[in-house]
């Protein structure tokens, strides 16, 4: 991997809960392109992961989304032929501290030790049929939590590659993350959650206060 970018308010019920705060100031408007942020490299981990509640915080928020891989270089590419550039798809879980800032999260809220667990594997693109047509589902416990689908989206699979690759290069080994559903589901110290994506498998991952780290 090279760099991770999360997708904000890609979801259209998490745009339409901001309701008529979009068109207030500072933005007084609804995002025109995409909205990025990066998830660096001391966020990454793999499945079963222990994620680590910092001080101070007694709830996370655990973001469901579709990682796209990318297999190639993509610069300015057409619409098209934007899946062409992709190895592959795999299972992102976008860790936060709950936040309500949408346009600008702040990196302490979104790029602490361990917060983007990936995995368990990149499926090659050719073994789904339709990356937009994908049902997610968030476990807590065992219990589900939130069902989601990427048919839910603003911006389609193809149609986010060609926005972002219009205004910046994404390099093989890239992931951009095609978005988190509105009302992401929360875990305490102690609790394990699960992600699954069809055709993808599931991401399993387990919450710890920092005493408990091994």
């Amino acid at each position: 991997m090279k760099t991770v970018y999360g997708t904000l308010l890609n979801h259209r019920p998490a745009l339409a809960a901001l309701g008529e705060s979009v068109h207030q100031a500072p933005y007084k408007a609804p995002p025109r392109a995409p909205v990025l942020y990066i998830k660096p490299r001391n966020t990454w981990a793999g499945p079963g992961a222990e994620v680590v509640l910092p001080a101070g915080v007694s709830e996370l928020e655990i973001g469901a989304s579709l990682g796209l891989v990318f297999g190639r270089t993509a610069c300015r590419v057409d619409e098209a032929g934007a899946l062409e550039y992709l190895e592959g798809y795999t299972i992102v879980a976008d860790i936060s501290v709950p936040h309500s800032v949408f346009y600008r999260p702040s990196v302490r809220h979104k790029a602490r030790d361990g917060f983007c667990p990936i995995g368990p594997r990149t499926v090659p693109r050719t073994q789904i049929a339709n990356p937009d047509r994908l049902a997610l589902r968030v476990e807590v416990d065992g219990q589900t939590r939130q069902r989601s689908a990427t048919s839910d989206m603003l911006r389609p699979v193809a149609r986010l590659i060609a926005d972002v690759s219009e205004f910046m290069t994404l390099s093989r080994g890239d992931i951009l993350l095609l978005g988190v559903a509105h009302g992401a589901p929360r875990a305490c110290a102690g609790q394990s959650a699960a992600i699954e994506i069809d055709g993808l498998g599931r991401l399993e991952i387990h919450f710890v206060a920092a005493r408990e780290t091994r």
